[in-house]
């Protein structure tokens, strides 16, 4: 980072996480309302970028040549190029759970919205019309099955708000378990489809990734009872648009979204969105988190990574990196605490052509020894591991595959 302390925030963020930035001595930008395309000129000596919903595309983060660390002020990343920046050692980190209250109310909201025809309703009063008589058809929920497909902490808190509502609770995630489903006082599925065949209503929370690109595409669609309401507000590119019109009109699925597969990138302008243009379309334009409450909560938690990143170098909520490295080999290295002891270790695996992966030193009480533990891409040869040993101030070597 050039100076450590540039910041820019490429979003509407609340006035409270700014001048906590700010009374950190940081210098910060602040551009709410910044077009995308713009967002390559402004990096230069830019160390963290925050965003919520700007799209950061490769050509932005490669213009960033201080750029250190990307926050999404948010639950989902897929608005960062998250490849880019790890090719890059550029860190990109959430603010996950902290607006899950916030999107499970409009969840319950828009349920609630698409069984009363709420906006039809409105639209028609404001237009001068009385129609009691067609909008006082609604199936109700209570006593309904609700299916929800994820049961990280929104799909939980809507758990809670339905069962309030007296609604039935069918439930599928990949780490749901039968025993867990019992804990929390709903049905087990096995399988997307077994909710789809059971549920009067499906609600989306599953994060967006390939294993769950058009999750509700025809398959699921077909399974889903007549008339059953879909509620999306994770991602967009869950659901396949064409797949849903078509079961709009084939038998009757009641759509009701916050999110859609092409979202313009400006936060107010003009769109055009098919689904939209259905009569029984209900939705708003990707606002799930947006409430006070869960702004002013995603915030601190921004603020929180920022300050941990600038601290300590640790980033907390880090989404891009790897779970496991190429590393075959762990070697650990005991040694007295020195000045030079790593660097000629590190110089005598260089010599020997062998790649560090991860490694970590542990100094012990009163800072006279200390354990490195170094985790390599390929096997050392003898010869390397015998100038290891043989180095001063070194007092074990040990090799182990992993």
């Amino acid at each position: 980072m050039s100076d450590g302390k540039r910041i820019l925030v490429a979003d509407k963020f609340p006035d409270s996480g700014l001048k906590r930035l700010k009374s950190r001595g940081l210098e910060v930008k602040y551009e709410p309302d910044l077009a995308p395309e713009k967002l390559p000129g402004l990096l230069e000596g830019v160390a963290v970028l925050v965003v919520r919903s700007t799209k950061v595309k490769a050509e932005a983060i490669a213009a960033g040549k201080d750029l250190q660390l990307i926050v999404r002020a948010g639950a989902g990343t897929d608005n960062i190029d998250t490849a880019k920046a790890s090719t890059l050692g550029i860190y990109v980190a959430n603010c996950p759970g902290r607006n899950a209250a916030a999107v499970a109310e409009l969840a319950l909201g828009l349920l609630l919205a698409a069984d009363r025809r709420i906006p039809q309703a409105t639209a028609d009063l404001k237009a001068g019309t009385w129609n009691k008589k067609e909008y006082g058809k609604a199936d109700g929920i209570k006593g309904r099955t609700l299916g929800v497909l994820g049961l990280g902490g929104i799909g939980q808190l809507v758990i809670e708000r339905a069962q309030a509502f007296g609604m039935k609770i069918v439930a599928w995630s990949r780490s749901l378990t039968p025993e867990r489903a019992e804990e929390l006082g709903v049905r087990y599925a096995a399988t997307p489809l077994d909710v789809a065949r059971a549920a009067d209503a499906v609600t989306l929370h599953v994060a967006y990734g390939k294993e769950t690109h058009h999750l509700v595409g025809e398959a699921f669609l077909a399974a889903m009872k007549p008339r059953a309401i879909l509620v999306n507000t994770s991602r967009g590119a869950v659901v396949d648009e064409a797949a849903l019109r078509k079961a709009i009109a084939e038998k009757g699925i009641r759509p009701a979204l916050d999110v859609f597969e092409a979202e313009p990138a400006a936060a107010a302008g003009p769109v055009d969105l098919a689904v939209a243009k259905e009569a029984s379309f209900v939705g708003t334009p990707h606002i799930g988190a947006s409430t006070e409450q869960a702004q002013e909560a995603i915030a601190e938690e921004a603020v929180r990574i920022v300050e941990a990143f600038l601290a300590t170098g640790e980033v907390p909520n880090c989404v891009n990196l790897a779970e496991r490295t190429p590393a075959r080999y762990l070697l650990a290295v005991r040694h007295y605490d020195r000045v030079g002891v790593l660097a000629g270790i590190f110089d005598e695996l260089r010599g020997g052509g062998i790649n560090v992966q991860r490694t970590s030193n542990i100094v012990f009480l009163g800072a006279e020894a200390a354990v490195a533990r170094i985790e390599l891409d390929s096997e050392p040869q003898p010869a390397t591991l015998a100038k290891l040993r043989a180095q001063e101030h070194v007092l074990s070597v040990e090799l182990v595959p992993l």
